[in-house]
């Protein structure tokens, strides 16, 4: 091996510290290693499950958010609902008030009519019996008392008005 240019010695020097160093390399340092990258990986995989955990939950929520999302709606639509059917209640009581008021003051109104009218029938009466008499005291030339007067024309104005109204 001298032709070669090797050193038998050397070799096994090289050989034999190679050899140290290698199983110093794999007590002291490989398993520390290869245990801290296994507990990397650990890491790693707890992370995604928990990522995937996290995903699913997400998931879930954004599910159960558009659950209450519908549940207000609908919750909403039945109080526009409710609502709505109220004013119209409402309004239906406004006009029948309202109606009841009108109707109210129209049957007043048709009352003070129908009082002014025989207040004005009676103004009428009083006056054409003045001048019936008046008339009558003149014809005659005699004069009856006033009182026998209005009782004959107002016999006669309502024998009259019974006609008029049959």
């Amino acid at each position: 091996m001298d032709a070669l240019g090797i050193d038998l010695s050397r070799l096994l020097t090289f050989l034999v510290g190679f050899t140290v160093i290698a199983v110093f390399l794999r007590m002291f340092l490989y398993g520390p290693i290869t245990r801290m990258l296994d507990q990397r990986a650990e890491r790693i995989q707890e992370s995604l499950e928990a990522a995937d955990r996290a995903s699913a939950e997400a998931a879930s929520s954004a599910e159960r958010v558009e659950q209450e999302l519908a549940n207000a709606r609908r919750a909403g639509q039945s109080l526009i609902a409710e609502a709505r059917e109220a004013a119209s209640r409402l309004k239906d009581q406004e006009a029948e008030r309202t109606r009841a008021q009108v109707d109210e003051m129209l049957d007043r109104a048709r009352e003070e009519i129908r009082r002014e009218r025989e207040a004005a029938v009676e103004e009428v009466r009083r006056e054409f019996a003045g001048i019936a008499i008046l008339a009558a005291e003149r014809i005659v030339e005699q004069s009856l008392d006033e009182d026998s007067h209005r009782e004959l024309i107002d016999r006669v104005l309502e024998e009259g008005l019974d006609a008029r109204n049959n």
